[in-house]
């Protein structure tokens, strides 16, 4: 509806910006991309929906999504899109990946060689654009050297129409590299070269989701240096024609998106500089101190790698916890690939321990980090406490939560492996307090104007994660105090004087998980 996405463009007008992506595969029939014409924004579209077309899945449930079998089809889309957005102000995409942002070759495997793919991507994006101004007198066109693409861009395989906007993206944590696919990182530079003529763009993530170490309901994980200069040698070479930023959400990444709206309006920022004004704008004492937890946020992040953009963000303890926690109750005792990208090793337990270790290190960090806020607070007046507290000190709530929460699953899985059952129970158990409070954090912050903000976690997925940590320790308390859930009971809580006298009926009541623990 209208309350909430109004205040969503007002946002990016009041920061200078006029483009937007108003939201990715939602249903066409809601209001956003209308709004977003009718309050003078230019509408572009994701690259995963050339021309703003349907999903070609969801349009022909049931047929194969190979352009080589159904090209007719495809076009069908396209041209509807077309026809429907015509009058509209539009920065055409034009693009081809396969369905749901992946490339095409992996639902149509006969596309097996660069030149191959490389030659299908170009016919496909020429015909996008010879359709294009069949409709709409000289219309401002861009295409996403993202990926797969931008690879095979550089190959010298993919032909990019005149005039065409070409856009360069980072990794997904900053840094204008290729981004990681599974545990293939191969970081080739994703910029213009110098004699690469023509127009060219950007596109930024502050926020990204990859199912491995990225931030979706906290900030940008490195310094924010590195935004600074990531963009501003994009600017410095040309890339500057076009500048499309993934805020994932508003409220989580204020800050980098302050800073990112600077750079777009000047073309350079000091970052000290930037601080300064953005806590000057939002509290009135203690600023200083304020600016000192932020400048201290990324460096109390877990660094994983040896790159300046390889910084955790909230995502590490969940979806690597459930990765730990599926491959554990499996029985599977091999280091698992999907945790390769961080740690590759012949078994499960070293990598495992590879985290804890990761964990523990960050955790005093984080308890530090969350004091010194706490602290502050209690010196603010009572709107700058709440904006603090839903800016800022839900954040670091979520990294110690979710650090504290790895290292204590870590803990349980090597007690296991090791046959102590109880041991590794107490330790699931803290594991699933400690993500609890991730949860409660959020609550806590959604209240007032921020009432079910963050009832759609879905990406992190605290409650997901709390759920298979509460799986793990059932499964552990059956391998030991199956089947009536009393022995462990008897074995270290029952008084000694009374193990060998109670009656049956009366002490078998089993005490419940968090009890027991």
């Amino acid at each position: 509806g209208e309350e909430v996405w109004l205040p969503v463009f007002e946002a990016l007008l009041r920061c200078g910006g006029n483009m937007v992506i108003p939201g990715t595969d939602l249903p066409r029939t809601g209001i956003h991309h209308q709004l977003a014409v009718d309050m003078g924004l230019w509408v572009t579209h994701h690259h995963a929906e050339p021309l703003g077309a349907e999903m070609f899945l969801r349009a022909f449930p049931g047929k194969a999504p190979s352009y080589r079998e159904h090209p007719e089809l495809f076009e069908q889309l396209w041209r509807e899109a077309i026809e429907r957005q015509r009058h509209d102000k539009i920065l055409w995409v034009l693009s081809f990946r396969g369905q749901g942002d992946k490339p095409f070759w992996e639902d149509d495997p006969s596309f097996d060689t660069p030149a191959a793919r490389g030659a299908l991507i170009s016919s496909v994006v020429r015909k996008q654009y010879d359709m294009l101004h069949e409709y709409v007198e000289h219309p401002v066109c861009c295409m996403a050297m993202y990926g797969e693409i931008a690879e095979l861009y550089k190959q010298g395989h993919i032909e990019v129409p005149h005039r065409v906007i070409k856009i360069w993206a980072d990794n997904g944590y900053g840094k204008m590299v290729s981004r990681r696919h599974g545990s293939t990182n191969h970081r080739v530079p994703a910029l213009p070269a110098p004699d690469d003529k023509g127009h060219h763009g950007v596109y930024y993530h502050v926020t990204f989701h990859d199912l491995q170490a990225s931030n979706h309901l906290t900030m940008f994980p490195a310094p924010s240096s590195l935004i600074a200069d990531e963009l501003g040698q994009a600017f410095a070479v040309g890339a500057s024609d076009y500048l499309l930023v993934n805020s994932g959400n508003i409220l989580p990444h204020l800050y980098t998106l302050d800073l990112v709206a600077e750079l777009w309006q000047r073309g350079k920022a000091s970052e000290r500089e930037h601080l300064e004004a953005f806590i000057a704008r939002n509290y009135t004492v203690c600023q200083h101190e304020i600016a000192a937890l932020y400048e201290q946020y990324a460096s109390s992040t877990i660094k994983y790698g040896p790159h300046a953009d390889d910084r955790a963000g909230d995502e590490f303890y969940h979806h690597a916890a459930r990765e730990i926690i599926g491959h554990w109750l499996r029985g599977q005792q091999q280091g698992k690939d999907s945790l390769n990208w961080a740690v590759e090793a012949p078994s499960l337990l070293e990598q495992v321990r590879w985290f804890r270790s990761k964990a523990d290190e960050a955790i005093p960090r984080w308890e530090r980090l969350e004091r010194q806020c706490a602290e502050i607070l209690e010196q603010l007046p009572p709107d700058e406490r709440w904006r603090l507290e839903t800016q800022l000190l839900v954040q670091l709530q979520l990294h110690r939560s979710g650090c504290q929460g790895l290292a204590y699953l870590c803990q349980a899985y090597e007690y296991f492996e090791a046959g102590d059952n109880p041991r590794s129970f107490i330790q699931a158990s803290h594991a699933v307090w400690s993500y609890s409070e991730g949860k409660q954090a959020l609550e806590h912050a959604a209240q007032g104007r921020w009432e079910h903000f963050y009832r759609a976690d879905w990406l992190t997925n605290i409650d997901n994660t709390i759920g298979h940590a509460d799986t793990a320790r059932r499964f552990v308390r059956i391998q030991g105090d199956s089947p009536d859930m009393f022995r462990w009971y008897k074995d270290f809580l029952m008084p000694e004087t009374e193990k060998y006298i109670y009656l049956e009926n009366t002490h078998r009541n089993p005490l419940p998980d968090d009890e027991l623990a």
